[in-house]
């Protein structure tokens, strides 16, 4: 059969018809006894092959539906101009049971990258997937669809934070070995922005100034796309994704950002920022397997059959309004101040009354419950800088039930009940925890730093003692955490890594405490250990 060019489609797929995103969509027959494949296009090529590094930054995929799921990847040939790749999808390692094959056309525009949402797919299904161009092969990718209707398990890994230039992402090696994920949450900081020596000096950035342009962008993520072990966690489970800061600048909001505090919100040597943003959002469309929406916005859901419902919230770039000193309490209490931005609030509130799953999931970036130190907000960039706006978000969660929230952003550990005052005494008992609307989980930095060696026993009792509402806290370690549910309880397990651990090749990560909080309560409840993994876990992709 003849091969497809450019962004025009043509279906060589066994069933079905689809409707084009941005990013290219196919629709995929789901294999039978009487259609072995054969009639989908096969890979053939002819003359000097390209590069033998063509798919130097591996493969991905994203943004998982119930029958869709967004495939990834990038080639770097030798010359510029259009390159014509071809993917293939399958239901085993050895692709004897192919379900979709095509071909699609990427160029400059693109930097290269492939991006397409396969349709039609079966629910709950392990697929793999490679692709080829140039005679050359790509890794061969394994994803997996939500499931639908009745489900018994979900296991998810929480990520966020990930500085390349303070360490080594052990944490993402020790995902990818894992089988038994059904798919990883990272709530943001995929990348940082800074040069070499600005922010950590372990490892050095490329390029090694602070990143700005379209082409600097396109080129931290190469780099950071190259890391064996973050290539080989995109390998092997789908992600979701939301951006925080540091995928555009620090303290970021929705009209500025750290050095950008000029009248013209350009800053020192840095441009206007919201062509720095608009080129951020670009590239980070271009590298990320996340489902582009028409309006750019990434807010969004999904629907782990009946026991998770998925909301992914937008606090950082959408419609937040600059952060406040923490000692302006008129400003953090000011109503018209918001951190989603009340079209998103309303958004928010609507999924939350809508959901019909056992537990919903809220994932967004920034810690949601209140911490203080010494009587004084702990960071007004969080949740606490926004109080009017986070008390209409608790209004909305008070009729649900089985809230849990899923955060990051503090590069640290944690496990808190969540209510509106928790030092009011008539409003919430630290004892019992009655007066808990939800929980939240927070998980730590992969990489990026957390307090001083020796924190946990200095720092962290005086301020649990402070915030009783808080169960667990780690502020030294780095790593990441699973969140495991079921249909009696949500669990949530911490895995660790020390600063010295991480500032060195291989390093053994530690299990941490867990948590959970169990069905129709909102209280949390320590564990002796981690639930044991499934035992029918699907078969890893070939590394």
């Amino acid at each position: 059969m003849a091969r497809q060019g450019g962004y025009s489609r043509r279906q060589f797929l066994k069933i079905g018809s689809a409707v084009p995103l941005l990013s290219v969509t196919y629709t995929a027959g789901c294999g039978s006894d009487d259609d072995d494949g054969s009639s989908l296009p096969e890979y053939e090529f002819s003359g000097t092959p390209g590069p033998a590094d063509l798919f130097q930054h591996g493969v991905a995929s994203g943004d998982p539906l119930s029958d869709a799921v967004i495939l990834w990847t990038r080639v770097t040939p030798d010359a510029a101009g259009p390159v014509e790749v071809f993917w293939e999808m399958a239901t085993d390692p050895e692709f004897q049971n192919r379900i979709a094959a095509d071909w699609d056309t990427t160029d400059g525009d693109r930097d290269y990258t492939v991006k397409l949402d396969v349709t039609g797919l079966r629910d709950g299904t392990t697929y793999y997937y490679r692709f080829k161009a140039l005679g050359r092969c790509s890794l061969i990718g394994r994803t997996r669809t939500t499931p639908a209707g009745s489900v018994d398990r979900i296991r998810l890994g929480l990520m966020s934070c990930s500085s390349l230039a303070h360490g080594y992402f052990h944490a993402y090696r020790e995902i990818a070995q894992r089988a038994d994920l059904d798919a990883v949450l990272h709530v943001g900081d995929y990348i940082y922005e800074y040069g070499s020596g600005q922010y950590g000096n372990v490892r050095d950035y490329e390029p090694a100034h602070e990143i700005l342009s379209l082409e600097d962008y396109r080129t931290r993520y190469s780099q950071y796309r190259r890391d064996p072990d973050l290539q080989s966690a995109h390998q092997q489970f789908p992600f979701i994704n939301v951006w925080d800061d540091h995928e555009v600048a620090n303290d970021a909001w929705r009209g500025g950002a750290e050095n950008h505090t000029d009248p013209d919100m350009s800053g020192p040597n840095e441009g206007p920022y919201d062509i720095r943003r608009d080129v951020a959002k670009r590239v980070f469309s271009e590298w990320v397997p996340i489902r582009d929406q028409p309006d750019g916005r990434i807010y969004r859901t999904f629907a782990f059959g009946d026991l998770i419902d998925l909301i992914m919230l937008d606090t950082r770039h959408q419609d937040r309004d600059a952060q406040v000193a923490g000692d302006d309490q008129e400003g953090i209490d000011d109503p018209d101040r918001t951190m989603l931005g009340l079209e998103q609030e309303a958004w928010a509130a609507d999924k939350l009354a809508a959901a019909t799953a056992q537990w919903r999931f809220v994932g967004q970036q920034v810690v949601f419950g209140q911490i203080r130190a010494g009587g004084s907000i702990f960071n007004p960039d969080q949740w606490d800088g926004y109080e009017a706006a986070r008390r209409r978000l608790f209004e909305a969660i008070r009729p649900t039930n089985n809230v849990v929230v899923l955060s990051g952003d503090l590069h640290s550990s944690g496990a808190a009940e969540l209510t509106p005052d928790p030092y009011d005494p008539l409003a919430y008992d630290p004892e019992s925890g009655e007066g808990s609307l939800a929980v939240e989980f927070v998980t730590p930095g992969v990489t990026s730093p957390a307090l001083p060696a020796g924190s946990n026993q200095t720092f962290l009792p005086i301020v649990l003692t402070e915030n009783r509402h808080i169960r667990f806290a780690d502020v030294e370690s780095r790593g990441y955490s699973v969140i495991d549910a079921d249909r009696d309880r949500v669990q949530a397990t911490w895995y660790h890594y020390t600063q010295s651990e991480i500032e060195v090749p291989n390093s053994s990560q530690r299990v941490g405490p867990t948590y959970a909080v169990f069905d129709g309560t909102t209280v949390l409840v320590e564990e002796d250990a981690p639930a044991p993994a499934p035992n029918d876990a699907p078969e890893l992709a070939p590394s």
